[in-house]
């Protein structure tokens, strides 16, 4: 299914990085180990790694990490990239960062495993980021699964990062334009946490 999705000529959802990665990398210390979830034909982890960070980035298509390889080479950068399912990943490597930006493949139960691995491999003072879309994004039609459940909801995310500073929790409506499959007005949300030191 997704080799097949990233299959066409070009970019699903084109080079240029996802307005929230541009918008929370100020908030990565200096060369940073991030670890980018589902990332698909590489478009945030190539931009990740060209303001200087480490970036790990794994997606389950071949094509897509074909086509991220590629882009790294076009932008001169070094990213490590892995074919794997997010479900199976080894949660044990720790990061300063993990990054996650339309990750809604995943049912409830699904979601809430991956993000006890996040919270697992997210180093004390490291950061959660996320960004997805809000279960009217359904009723849009613009971009994201047909699943309501799949949505994000900033009360659940609060939940499963419980204790966590909060330092960036939004969901708005806007217009976006990402290649040819996000386009058009979108329900998004926006979720930032810090991990305690003393974890």
């Amino acid at each position: 299914m997704w080799d097949e999705r990233y299959s066409s000529p070009g970019y699903l959802f084109g080079k240029e990085p996802a307005g929230f990665a541009v918008r929370v990398a100020s908030l990565l210390p200096e060369r940073a180990e991030v670890l980018c979830l589902g990332d698909g034909e590489g478009r945030n982890s190539v931009h990740l790694a060209a303001l200087g960070h480490r970036v790990t980035a794994m997606d389950l298509s071949a094509v897509a990490l074909d086509k991220a390889r590629s882009l790294a080479r076009e932008r001169g950068v070094a990213v490590e990239l892995h074919r794997a399912n997010v479900a199976h990943w080894d949660w044990g490597r720790p990061f300063d960062a993990v990054l996650g930006i339309f990750i809604q493949f995943a049912p409830p139960d699904l979601r809430r495993m991956i993000h006890a691995g996040i919270a697992r491999a997210v180093r004390p003072g490291g950061l959660v980021l996320l960004h997805g879309y809000a279960p009217r994004q359904v009723g849009y039609g613009t971009g994201g699964p047909p699943a309501a459940a799949n949505m994000y909801e900033l009360a659940d995310l609060e939940a499963d990062f419980a204790g966590w500073e909060v330092l960036l929790a939004s969901d708005r409506d806007e217009t976006i334009s990402e290649g040819s499959a996000h386009v058009g007005r979108s329900a998004l949300v926006d979720f930032v946490a810090r991990k305690p030191l003393s974890a």
